[in-house]
């Protein structure tokens, strides 16, 4: 039987030496990529885009969880969620490449980024849930995965710190789940404006309705999500499984939240802990330096020349 590691360095040649060209193509095609860690409320951001963006373009069909693919395509090379399955760029239909991948400069080129980020101790608890109930990877209590070195906050703190260097030196915009939240309007539309996307108010007042979270979550009970297989009967293994903003406490402990904090504090760059400043997290107590003078809205980048 082939050995574990045989078959990484062959999964890895061949991404290497067979994928990346492909995706390197597909950037310089890309008008922006939509970059999370997972776990970050990407799902959400995409479907609604999705249902702007197909209205805006008139495809002549609503996305749904499963062609919500066509319209903002996942950055890699699967048939069905990937950058083959695009519907193509026409008026007011951006490339825009959806990727949890860390920062590599041979992939990403030099395209625009929007950034998605989130509380770290929200995106650990439903990493945790994603992990344990809905990929099965990981069987243990929380306070285990928070130091897993694969999915917990070691893989966090690794990907913060990759794009936040990167974004210094590209035009970028930083968005959170929390800005999200508060005023959904509002955030997408500095997206749309950041794009060069016309902003036409109904149809982001629609997309908006039909991205609603108990209109997802039963759009994913019924459907499910593509190439996934898991228990959609299980809420807890669900994509759409909370939708809330600073729920974690209802999972972790105060000591394993706090946990969560002084990891990111000990961890992160000055430019990643500037980068978590968007969510409204304060790393202050928890050992970190003085914050850098730029953080939230400051830290998106400038308008295009």
């Amino acid at each position: 039987m082939m050995s574990q590691n045989i078959k990484t360095l062959l999964r890895s040649a061949r991404r290497r030496y067979w994928h990346e060209p492909q995706l390197r193509a597909a950037a310089m095609r890309a008008d922006a990529v939509l970059v999370s860690f997972p776990k970050s409320g990407r799902t959400w951001l995409r479907y609604l885009l999705s249902c702007y963006l197909a209205e805006l373009a008139e495809l002549g069909f609503q996305p749904d969880l499963a062609t919500t693919f066509r319209v903002l395509p996942n950055f890699d090379r699967s048939p069905h969620r990937g950058v083959e399955g695009f519907v193509g760029k026409r008026p007011n239909l951006p490339l825009i490449l959806v990727s949890h991948l860390p920062f590599d400069e041979r992939l990403f080129l030099d395209r625009p980024v929007i950034f998605l980020v989130r509380d770290p101790r929200d995106v650990i608890v439903s990493a945790y849930f994603h992990a344990t109930r809905h990929k099965r990877v990981f069987d243990g209590p929380v306070g285990a995965f928070l130091d897993d070195p694969t999915y917990g906050l070691p893989a966090l703190i690794s990907f913060t710190n990759g794009w936040a260097g990167a974004l210094t030196t590209r035009r970028h915009l930083v968005r959170s789940y929390e800005a999200l939240h508060s005023d959904t309007e509002e955030a997408v539309t500095g997206i749309l404006h950041f794009l060069g996307v016309s902003v036409d108010d109904g149809a982001l007042e629609r997309a908006i309705a039909l991205a609603q979270f108990d209109r997802m979550r039963k759009r994913e009970q019924e459907q499910g999500i593509p190439d996934h297989e898991y228990d959609r009967a299980d809420a807890q293994s669900l994509r759409m499984r909370s939708g809330k903003a600073q729920a974690f406490g209802d999972v972790l402990s105060p000591t394993e939240a706090d946990h969560v904090l002084e990891a990111c504090a000990r961890g992160l760059t000055a430019h990643g802990r500037a980068l978590l400043a968007a969510t409204g997290v304060d790393l202050e107590d928890h050992g970190m330096l003085p914050r850098m003078e730029f953080q939230g809205e400051a830290l998106c980048a400038s308008a295009p020349s």
